[in-house]
């Protein structure tokens, strides 16, 4: 069975009573108790450091395209803000994401937008896509890598420390918004890379798929909406290529470089 008759794929029902399980426990943020506006700080910081620092700028920017170098225990500790994001293996994230700029909106894509916004937003995730193959092929540069294997196999107890951390900190408040609804946050702004910037917005580029420019997008994740610039040219550390296209992560990148953190840091170039 191919990606091509993916929508035909078995239901994983695991991961399917993961998700309903986690969006349950993201709705207990309604209940006053529950409400605090340290809470919903730390949710926004925890947001920017899983989900900006991590899967942005970590897990796809760094390590996906390589467009700039760091030392490595930067790099280690930018992929271990990406694990906190409980996004599953590191590895098989990048597998699946070089494949996807491969394939991209073709049959082979595993969240291939021509099958509709659902499916691209999460419901390939809820099925059983055959990920190993990707993981394999497309990850030869750090499958083998001892930190990269440890995280591998413990995203979900370094989400339990995490959790009893904060409940330590402030309380059951403190885990609601910092867990379940920071999660689930960073879920959603994610995956809307993967389904809103294949079908809202503009296009700059011809890039041989569907891929747009979409702003909110970019607002949400830190620079990431500015799609088509980026499967236009997928290894520029710069997505948001006109001055009114905010690109946070670029900015961080700049920062990086400026106090010698990043290196060899690759861009469009002019005539592009």
């Amino acid at each position: 069975m191919t990606i091509a008759t993916s929508t035909k794929l078995p239901w994983t029902w695991h991961t399917i009573f993961f998700m309903v399980a986690l969006h349950i426990g993201a709705l207990f943020v309604f209940l006053p108790s529950n409400f605090s506006w340290s809470a919903v700080g730390l949710c926004l910081l925890l947001h920017w450091v899983t989900g900006g620092l991590g899967i942005t700028l970590g897990w796809h920017r760094l390590v996906t395209h390589r467009s700039f170098q760091t030392p490595k225990w930067l790099e280690y500790l930018l992929v271990f803000c990406g694990s906190l994001s409980m996004q599953g293996s590191v590895i098989e994230w990048v597998g699946l994401h070089r494949h996807h700029h491969i394939h991209s909106d073709q049959d082979l894509d595993h969240h291939d937008s021509s099958k509709g916004f659902w499916w691209s937003h999460m419901e390939w995730m809820l099925r059983d896509v055959p990920a190993k193959q990707f993981r394999d092929r497309y990850t030869k540069d750090i499958a083998n890598d001892p930190f990269y294997r440890f995280l591998d196999k413990n995203f979900l107890l370094l989400q339990v420390v995490l959790a009893v951390g904060l409940y330590l900190l402030g309380g059951w408040s403190f885990v609601v918004w910092g867990v379940f609804f920071r999660l689930v946050l960073v879920y959603h702004c994610t995956w809307f890379v993967n389904s809103a910037t294949h079908k809202f917005g503009y296009r700059t580029y011809e890039s041989g798929d569907n891929s747009t420019n979409c702003w909110w997008v970019a607002l949400l994740t830190y620079g990431e909406g500015w799609h088509n610039n980026h499967h236009a040219f997928q290894y520029s550390a710069r997505h948001g290529l006109q001055w009114w296209e905010i690109d946070m992560t670029w900015m961080t990148i700049q920062f990086l470089q400026a106090i010698g953190l990043a290196s060899k840091i690759k861009l469009v170039e002019p005539n592009a």
